[in-house]
């Protein structure tokens, strides 16, 4: 992390003053959307390296890989990636305070059971894609000591990926794993992975991109064992067309959506603790929960939010819900398009406070709830009062 910290939704009579030390202690700065206040802000999320999608190459050291010959690189700079080769691992073991450019010039490489890439240490990597490249790991990967190396790219430190290039994965576990922050902010990424996409432990935020992803369990997962305040995704545009065996889009705490294009087909199209949706358009044919509001993390209540964009959502028949919360749902504007024996299902406050609601071809006026025990409602803001104790 870079000193970034999502501030947490309080309840009750300490939520202002709960407000206030996160501000004070560093957390994010909420910022004003469609006059909803917003968990994550995008100026706080990325550099203006993370943005830049070249690189300068003034000084920059070139590498063709080859047949079995791993390549170390040890120290801070910018090192283009080219050529094909089998059983190969480009190695970063930089210092802590090195940062690191590979930049993937039509570079192929395919090995039997070990990352394409692997950061063992460094203070940040860049990975960007100057033209198409593939990776491939074809077996069963193999740790290294303590660490379960389970990804094509595998990283222990933050990891941004930006370019122009294509960038195409197969893997017999994950694609692309950090353990640190994972930045996406342009490239066009074609994914098949038999477990997740995308991972990472404390954050996955995308400025842009282009995503064809196929996951067997979630495409887009954030999650931190140790601290469930991080875990979140942070998604300013993109396109992204989704097939995932479990969740589309994973969060332990925040999924925030301002802008893109989705087209996701899961079990469960959005999961986490908090989710909140500005803008963007969002198709979900999800067999189990289109959206879900789940308690994944104790620091934060249930929360689904959604205050713009066009979403549509295809439940398949029987004990399925379109939109679901373990909390408060608030719809304050947008265009929602819902297709299900079950458009609402939420156990807090239901708020519809704006925004237009087709549920079966019907328009409503209010939330119904039809699975849980919640208390409906329209206008009005005190289903707010949940997260941020505000009037």
């Amino acid at each position: 992390m870079n000193g970034n910290r999502i501030w947490k939704g309080f309840t009750g009579a300490a939520a202002l003053s709960g407000l206030l030390l996160s501000l004070l202690t560093g957390g994010f700065s909420p910022v004003s959307v469609y006059g909803q206040e917003s968990y994550l802000n995008e100026e706080e999320i990325f550099t203006d390296r993370d943005l830049a999608q070249t690189a300068d190459l003034s000084e920059a050291q070139s590498i063709t890989v080859t047949d079995g010959e791993d390549i170390h690189i040890t120290k801070e700079g910018v090192y283009v990636i080219n050529g094909a080769a089998q059983n190969v691992t480009v190695y970063i073991e930089a210092g802590d305070e090195d940062k690191v450019q590979l930049v993937l010039d039509n570079v192929t490489i395919a090995n039997a059971d070990f990352p394409c890439i692997y950061v063992k240490s460094a203070d940040k990597v860049f990975l960007t894609m100057a033209s198409d490249s593939s990776f491939t790991v074809t077996g069963d990967f193999v740790p290294d000591g303590d660490t379960n190396t389970d990804g094509v790219i595998f990283s222990r430190s933050d990891l941004t990926l930006n370019g122009s290039g294509v960038l195409v994965i197969q893997s017999t576990d994950n694609g692309i794993v950090s353990k640190d922050d994972l930045k996406v902010t342009g490239g066009s990424y074609k994914i098949e992975a038999a477990s997740k996409a995308f991972e990472a432990n404390d954050s996955i935020c995308i400025a842009s991109g282009e995503f064809h992803l196929k996951a067997g369990t979630d495409a887009l997962h954030a999650e931190n064992d140790e601290d469930d305040t991080l875990g979140y995704v942070y998604i300013k545009d993109g396109s992204f067309d989704i097939m995932s065996g479990d969740d589309g889009i994973h969060g332990t705490s925040i999924v925030q959506i301002d802008g893109g294009n989705f087209t996701i087909s899961a079990a469960e199209g959005i999961e986490s603790t908090i989710i909140q949706i500005n803008d963007g358009t969002v198709d979900i044919a999800s067999w189990d929960d289109g959206i879900n509001g789940a308690r994944k993390s104790d620091s934060f209540t249930p929360t689904v939010e959604i205050n713009g964009g066009q979403i549509s959502i295809a439940m398949n028949s029987g004990d399925t819900d379109a939109i679901d919360c373990n909390g408060n749902l608030m719809i304050n504007g947008g265009y929602i398009d819902l297709s299900a024996s079950s458009g609402f299902d939420y156990d807090g406050n239901g708020q519809y406070n704006g925004g237009t609601i087709i549920l079966n071809g019907q328009q409503l006026n209010s939330l119904p709830n039809q699975m849980g025990m919640g208390r409906s409602g329209d206008g009005g803001m005190d289903g707010r009062k949940g997260r941020h104790g505000r009037k």
